[in-house]
C-alpha cells in the first residue's frame, strides 16, 4: 500500500475522477484526510499509480500524467526551495519560466517536446530522457539569471544535435 500527499486543491479535483483513475491504473484508490491518497494493488500497478498521482498532484493534467505509463517517458521534479530560500526570488524565477502570457513555457514545450508544469514551488517535466535534458538546460539558464535568448539558443542547438544523431 502506498500513500502520497498532494496539495489539497489537486486532491479536490482528483476526487471527482478518482473512480476512473483507479480503474485505469488497476488500483484501489481513496483520498484520506483531504490530501493523502491511498493506493493499493499489485506492486507494479502501485508504482505506476504513484508516478501518475504524483505528477497530477504537481499540476499536470491527468492525460499528461498517464503518459508516465509508457516506459520511455519519465518525470523530473525540481523544488525551487532547494535553490532559493526567499519567496520573492522563487516568484521571480517562476515568472521567468512562464514568461509573458505563458510564451516562454510554451516555447520550451514546443522545442524540447516536454510537458512542463510550474505549480507552487515545484517545476515538473514529463518527457523522454532527451526531451528532459533539453528542457532542463534551458530552465537552468533561466534559473541562473541568463537571458531568454540564451536559453532558447542552447535548447535549439541541443535539439538539432540530438536530431542529427
Amino acid at each position: 500500500m502506498e500513500h502520497i500527499l498532494i496539495p489539497e486543491k489537486r486532491a479536490e479535483s482528483l476526487s471527482k475522477i478518482i473512480k476512473e483513475v483507479s480503474k485505469t491504473l488497476n488500483c484501489k484508490m481513496e483520498i484520506i484526510d483531504g490530501n493523502n491518497v491511498s493506493i493499493s494493488g499489485e506492486a507494479y500497478d502501485e508504482y505506476n499509480a504513484r508516478n501518475v498521482i504524483q505528477a497530477y498532484g504537481r499540476g499536470f493534467g491527468i492525460d499528461e500524467a498517464y503518459k508516465l505509463l509508457n516506459e520511455d517517458i519519465f518525470c523530473k521534479f525540481t523544488d525551487l526551495k532547494d535553490f532559493f530560500k526567499n519567496d520573492e526570488q522563487r516568484q521571480r524565477i517562476r515568472a521567468r519560466m512562464i514568461g509573458k502570457e505563458g510564451k516562454t513555457k510554451l516555447y520550451i514545450e514546443e522545442v524540447s517536446g516536454v510537458k512542463l508544469s510550474i505549480y507552487g514551488n515545484t517545476v515538473g517535466m514529463i518527457g523522454t530522457i532527451e526531451q528532459l535534458r533539453i528542457a532542463s538546460a534551458a530552465l537552468q539558464v533561466l534559473v541562473e539569471g541568463g537571458t531568454h535568448k540564451k536559453a532558447y539558443n542552447i535548447m535549439e542547438r541541443m535539439r538539432r544535435s540530438s536530431e542529427a544523431v
